[in-house]
């Protein structure tokens, strides 16, 4: 018996069986043995290279991500903390005799105010105890009230006392100065206040009610506070402190990159991508400082900072830097066009922007020093002096490109004759590149004087 593969005209395989009589016979595949293979087939890629390498790829995610910042594990180990710290209420019957079913309230409590920062922790924990006394206490007296006006006009008194009260703290959310601090203790009081008022209708002990949920609350909300504190704190202030700090790093080296790239003989680097990422990250980081600015409010004095240390002054800073990395986008975008400077150009050019480029960088390096020692320096007004000094020159030069044209000698390589030095025809587009170049350096330069400024302001 022999067998033999032969393609087919159709393009597929068939397998044929030749006998020693003479005769053949084709094997016909399974089809349903066939379908239960591809089947298996599906099913092993699903779950190994699929399934499998989606959860393989998220712990390695999970685990770059506590790595890169360890904080993250410290904070998830002090929520288990804090949740099991109140889930004692429930499980010790002395503790759970003293505040009975009303015990969820502070778990509830635990989820929901626990946040990253102490500044944020304090923030609603705070909110919410106010808000909760307030709510209540308001509640009980216009159920008091209420109970005035009969069984008849009680429900319409309180439904027109909850409508007119949750209206009216609906609309101050509106309001800038309450939304960026109390947001989410008018939420809480709307919140407590139609729960006290719709129940107390029905539930004959109102005071003990509320009473039971104001102790469940500050229970909940003193155990967030003593944990986010004590174990690993992260403060809000500090982490603002920080970021102002790293902004003007990458600012210092994308701006020290994007002068360097355009003036580079050679093709584009990979720090164009360095580039992009030091600029983009400031001008991303506007909500970020507005938040821990706010949170940073919250917090007592820790490390360098007091109570009432100044943190809208960052906020000053943070815009000084952003108006200087909206430039430098401008600037990496010019230099990225398509129209090109000749290259005499750029040699001339290039010594001048280049120690503007230097000057501006070191002006904010010496920044990131002043606010990471938090002391005032003696060096920062001659850097600064310097920056200007540079500034002049690169005006000086450009002024000098309009009044006299620069020369491009070319020589002739016929011994002969003689040798030509002739001016170079430039054209609008040839100078505009180079132009546009030194303008936004030269505005580069006047916003770092302006973080100078702001730097200097905090330090006051």
């Amino acid at each position: 018996m022999v067998v033999k593969e032969s393609e087919v005209c159709c393009g597929g395989l068939e397998w044929r069986i030749n006998f020693p009589d003479g005769t053949s016979k084709i094997l016909v595949p399974d089809h349903h043995t066939i379908s239960k293979t591809r089947f298996c087939r599906l099913l092993h890629a699903f779950f190994v290279e699929g399934l499998f390498s989606k959860i393989y790829g998220f712990f390695r995610e999970a685990w770059r991500l506590g790595m890169d910042d360890p904080k993250k594990f410290f904070h998830c180990f002090k929520v288990g903390i804090a949740l099991s710290l109140v889930s004692l209420f429930y499980y010790m019957r002395p503790l759970y005799q003293g505040v009975g079913g009303n015990a969820m309230w502070a778990v509830l409590t635990v989820v929901v105010v626990f946040e990253y920062t102490v500044g944020a922790t304090l923030c609603k924990c705070l909110n919410k105890a106010t808000a909760t006394f307030l709510a209540g206490a308001l509640g009980i007296g216009v159920h008091w009230i209420g109970s005035h006006f009969g069984e008849k006009l009680q429900p319409i008194f309180l439904q027109g006392s909850v409508f007119v009260l949750a209206a009216a703290a609906t609309f101050t959310r509106f309001m800038p100065s309450v939304k960026a601090r109390f947001d989410y203790g008018v939420l809480i009081f709307i919140l407590t206040f139609s729960l006290v008022s719709v129940s107390g209708f029905r539930v004959g002990k109102l005071f003990e009610f509320a009473s039971h949920r104001l102790s469940t609350i500050a229970i909940g909300t003193s155990i967030c506070i003593l944990t986010s504190m004590l174990f690993c704190p992260v403060w809000a202030g500090e982490e603002l402190h920080n970021l102002i700090q790293t902004n003007m790093e990458k600012l210092a080296d994308s701006l020290d990159e994007c002068v360097a790239e355009y003036f580079r003989k050679d093709a584009k680097s990979e720090a164009s991508n360095k580039i992009s990422v030091g600029y983009r990250c400031v001008l991303n980081s506007r909500a970020t400082e507005e938040s821990l600015a706010n949170f940073a409010r919250w917090e007592p004095a820790h490390g360098g900072f007091n109570f009432g240390h100044p943190w809208k002054e960052y906020r000053k800073v943070g815009a000084s830097l952003r108006s200087c990395a909206y430039h430098i986008e401008v600037l990496n975008g010019s230099i990225n066009a398509g129209t090109k400077a000749p290259d005499f150009l750029k040699k001339h050019f290039s010594k001048f922007c280049t120690k503007l480029s230097s000057s501006s960088s070191a002006v904010l390096k010496e920044l990131v020093f002043v606010t990471h020692t938090m002391t005032r320096s003696a060096k920062i007004d001659i850097i600064v002096e310097e920056m200007r000094s540079a500034v002049e020159e690169l005006q000086i030069v450009l002024k000098s490109l309009i009044t006299q044209p620069i020369n491009a000698s070319t020589n002739n390589s016929n011994g002969n004759e003689e040798s030509d030095a002739s001016n170079t025809s430039m054209s609008l587009i040839e100078i505009a590149p180079l132009v546009t170049l030194s303008s936004l350096l030269i505005e580069i330069a006047a916003r770092t004087e302006d973080i100078a400024k702001a730097v200097n302001g905090l330090a006051n």
